[in-house]
C-alpha cells in the first residue's frame, strides 16, 4: 500500500516523526529505544521488548529505490544470518521478505528461509517523506546481538517474482547492539584478521618480492657474487612468505568455505611452480656443464609463469576482497616496478 509522502525527517532525537507514524504501524511504538545504527547510510533501528518472547522493530531508511536488509548473524557476518529484507518496487509497491544467507552468491541467498519466526500480521513496510519503514515482531526469547545491514545498489532491479533472488549489495555493516543498554558497536567481519594475513603475506611474497629477486638476477649479475646471494635470499623469504599466505588461505577456506574456485586454482598453480623451482635449485647444474643452458631457460620460463600467474590471482584476490585500498597500492607498487624494468632494460640494450 502506498501512503502521501511528506516532507517531515526522522531522527531519534525527535518522537514527533514516529508518532505520526502509529496509524501505519500494526504494533505499539510508544516505548521503543531508538538508536542510529548506521549513520553514513542514515540507517536508524527502533526496538523493544513487547513480552516475554517477542521483540518490536521499526527500521527507518533513506528510500535509495533499492532493497533494504536487516540481518541477526550468529558469528558477526552476512554468511549464516537470517534476514528480513524489503524494498520498493519499480511499481511503488512495497514487499517484505525473509532470506537465509547462505553464501556469498545470489543463488545461495535463500527466499522464506532463516530461523526468524516473524509474526505476519503485524509486519509491515511502507514510505513516508522519502524514506522506508520496515516494522516486524520477532518471536524470540533474545534477539541476537551481533546485526549485520545492507543496502542494495539501485543500478539494479529489486527482486521480483517468482524467484525474489537478491542482487549483490551497495554497502554493508555489522553491528553488536546491547538491548539493554541501547548502545551498539561496529564489529569486524568473522576471521577478518586471517583475511588480511593471507592477502598481505601473498602480496609481499608473490607479487612482490619474486618480482623483485627476478630483477636483482638479471641486471645486477655485473656484481658477482653478491646478485647470486641476493637473488636467492629475496626469492628464498618471497616463498616462504608466500607459502605461508597459502596455508593461511587453505586454514581460512576451511573456516568458510567460500565458493572462490578459480581463486584457489591458481593459487595451488603457483605453489606447485613454486616447489617446482624450489627443487631445481638444489638441482642446479654447474656453470661449465652442457644442460646448464637449459636448466637456465627452465628457471627463468617457470620463474616468469610463476610471476604472471601471481599478478593475476592477486589483483583477483582484491577484487574478491573488494578492498579499493590494496588495489591502489599494489598496482602503485606494479606501476614502479614495470617503469624502473623498462629503464633497467633500455640500460642494458645501450650497453649491448
Amino acid at each position: 500500500m502506498i501512503y502521501a509522502q511528506t516532507t517531515q525527517q526522522d531522527s531519534c532525537s525527535s518522537n514527533t516523526t514516529l508518532a505520526s507514524l502509529d496509524s501505519r504501524l500494526l504494533f505499539d511504538t510508544s516505548s521503543l529505544n531508538c538508536y542510529p545504527i548506521w549513520t553514513s547510510e542514515d540507517f536508524i533501528l527502533r526496538y523493544s521488548q513487547a513480552g516475554p518472547s517477542l521483540w518490536n522493530f521499526v527500521l527507518s531508511t533513506p528510500n535509495t529505490n533499492s532493497y533494504i536488509g536487516m540481518g541477526f548473524s550468529p558469528n558477526g557476518g552476512m554468511v549464516g544470518s537470517s534476514a528480513v529484507v524489503g524494498w520498493v518496487a519499480r511499481d511503488g509497491t512495497t514487499n517484505m521478505k525473509r532470506y537465509f544467507l547462505g553464501g556469498q552468491t545470489p543463488s545461495q541467498v535463500l527466499v522464506d528461509q532463516g530461523d526468524l519466526q516473524i509474526i505476519g500480521n503485524t509486519s509491515t513496510i511502507f514510505t513516508d517523506s522519502a524514506r522506508i519503514y520496515m516494522a516486524f515482531q520477532l518471536v524470540t526469547n533474545q534477539p541476537r546481538q551481533q546485526l549485520v545491514y545492507s543496502v542494495g545498489d539501485n543500478s539494479n532491479p529489486p527482486p521480483s517474482t517468482p524467484s525474489y533472488r537478491l542482487v549483490q549489495h551497495r554497502n554493508k555493516i555489522a553491528i553488536r547492539l546491547n538491548y539493554v543498554s541501547g548502545q551498539g558497536s561496529r564489529t569486524k567481519a568473522p576471521y577478518s584478521n586471517l583475511k588480511r594475513g593471507h592477502g598481505i603475506l601473498n602480496m609481499i611474497g608473490w607479487g612482490m618480492l619474486l618480482p623483485i629477486g627476478i630483477m636483482v638476477a638479471r641486471h645486477m649479475k655485473h656484481l658477482d657474487p653478491l646478485w647470486f646471494y641476493l637473488h636467492f635470499g629475496i626469492q628464498s623469504l618471497g616463498f616462504v612468505l608466500g607459502l605461508a599466505g597459502v596455508i593461511a588461505g587453505i586454514v581460512l577456506d576451511n573456516r568458510i568455505n567460500a565458493k572462490v574456485g578459480k581463486h584457489k586454482g591458481l593459487g595451488a598453480t603457483i605453489l606447485s611452480l613454486g616447489f617446482l623451482q624450489v627443487s631445481a635449485a638444489f638441482l642446479r647444474p654447474s656453470i661449465d656443464a652442457k644442460s646448464r643452458k637449459y636448466w637456465n631457460l627452465y628457471h627463468y620460463g617457470v620463474g616468469s609463469v610463476i610471476i604472471l600467474l601471481a599478478f593475476v590471482n592477486i589483483f583477483y584476490g582484491i577484487h574478491l576482497a573488494k578492498n579499493n585500498t590494496w588495489n591502489a597500492i599494489y598496482g602503485s607498487f606494479l606501476g614502479l616496478y614495470f617503469i624502473i624494468t623498462v629503464i633497467l632494460e633500455l640500460k642494458r640494450l645501450r650497453k649491448k
